[in-house]
């Protein structure tokens, strides 16, 4: 870790609720170990700062800057973290809940849980296994968190009938604090989500369930979701190994969804645009989270896109799609693309969101947004046609 300490001089913007608000402020340092060769005193950085930790700092205010990502210059995360107020020690937040959220670091979180003994919900979620389950509820997977405002495109309903209720659950792969996610505050704030659920180290959403089990559980009986969305937060990890990436807990969270009776929609992550060939078409991510960790089975969507790319990632679907020894066979849809880019343009400017993915915009790789539109397009038949189950 690396500190350093400053003075706030401005706040450059914020967003979220009151209470479990995320604030970018600017700050100028003023004091650097000996020894440092970077982020010296004098300097200005961009530090974010969350109201839930220790409330927002005001300008004049001193504070300490943990900036090992900002360092580093991370493309997710490498700015300054605010881990405390020099000069205001909090006051102590309600004594209630005993979940413990990043665990066991000096700024871990204590959360009341919709699972934990005690509370409202304990004695739905304590039901024996087998008689509380998701009700065919469909529940999209994807990779990357800028999946989320492109597949709520394709979902809401576009002849104006009343749109489904969605639920956003936040893991763990990212991001573990869900104020982080300017996308979720946005889509919360546009009416595009009736909810949010943090699970597993994750934390600040609406609800706060201890395994991505309960916070489906939760988004379908607590949150009265017709349909929910589990991708990580923002900056996902992947270290060019087979392995080695989070996004693997894609095919967990198939497997979860279907151990609870729901129908899992695998949003493919693909690309017609990165500079890195092993994410191209079908990424490797997609090709291991749902060919090789999900074992159950779950509907692999893909358009009916034209052209090299289109052919590409058809045969990648397909092979996933193959029958697996010991694993239940995915099951190949595709959905038409008509209206989709449209619809994603409108989703900008509907929502104030700008779609980017790996710094690319919505121009410069349209198939990214119209496979995960495409997925939600998906969920939306199944809705209507009321055949989610099965």
């Amino acid at each position: 870790m690396m500190w350093r300490d400053g003075v706030v001089s401005g706040t450059r913007a914020a967003w979220g609720p009151e209470g479990r608000s995320c604030a970018v402020l600017d700050v100028e340092i003023t004091r650097a170990p000996s020894g440092a060769r970077s982020l010296l005193p004098g300097q200005r950085v961009r530090a974010v700062a969350y109201e839930a930790l220790a409330g927002v700092p005001i300008d004049g205010e001193r504070v300490r800057l943990e900036v090992s990502a900002l360092d580093r210059a991370l493309g997710t995360g490498g700015h300054a973290m605010v881990s405390a107020r020099l000069d205001i020690l909090p006051a102590d937040p309600p004594r209630e809940g005993h979940l413990v959220k990043a665990r066991y670091m000096p700024d871990q979180v204590m959360v009341t849980g919709v699972d934990e003994q005690g509370t409202d919900h304990h004695g739905l979620l304590s039901r024996p296994i087998g008689e509380l389950d998701l009700e065919g509820m469909p529940a999209v997977v994807a990779d990357l968190h800028s999946s989320l405002p492109a597949v709520l495109a394709g979902l809401r309903s576009p002849d104006g009938a009343e749109q489904p209720r969605v639920v956003y659950i936040m893991t763990d792969g990212g991001a573990l604090p869900l104020a982080y996610s300017r996308l979720a505050a946005a889509l919360r704030e546009a009416g595009w989500l009736a909810g949010t659920v943090t699970a597993g180290q994750a934390w600040g959403g609406d609800i706060e369930a201890v395994s991505v089990h309960n916070a489906l559980l939760a988004a379908r009986h607590v949150l009265h979701a017709d349909a929910a969305v589990v991708i990580q937060g923002p900056g996902n990890l992947g270290t060019e190994t087979p392995w080695g990436f989070s996004g693997v807990a894609c095919g967990d969270t198939v497997n979860a969804i279907a151990a609870l009776g729901g129908r899992a929609v695998a949003c493919l992550r693909v690309s017609q645009a990165d500079a890195r060939a092993r994410h191209r078409g079908v990424s490797h991510h997609s090709m291991t989270a749902y060919g090789r960790v999900a074992l159950a089975g779950a509907d692999i969507v893909v358009t009916d896109m034209e052209g090299e790319l289109g052919a590409q990632v058809r045969q990648e679907a397909e092979a996933l799609c193959a029958p697996r020894r010991g694993a239940v066979q995915h099951r190949l849809i595709e959905i038409p693309s008509d209206g989709l880019l449209e619809r994603l343009r409108a989703a900008e400017a509907e929502t104030g969101v700008r779609l980017s993915t790996m710094r690319l915009g919505l121009e410069e790789d349209a198939a990214a947004f119209i496979t995960a539109a495409a997925a939600g397009r998906h969920v939306c038949q199944l809705l209507r046609t009321g055949t989610a189950r099965g």
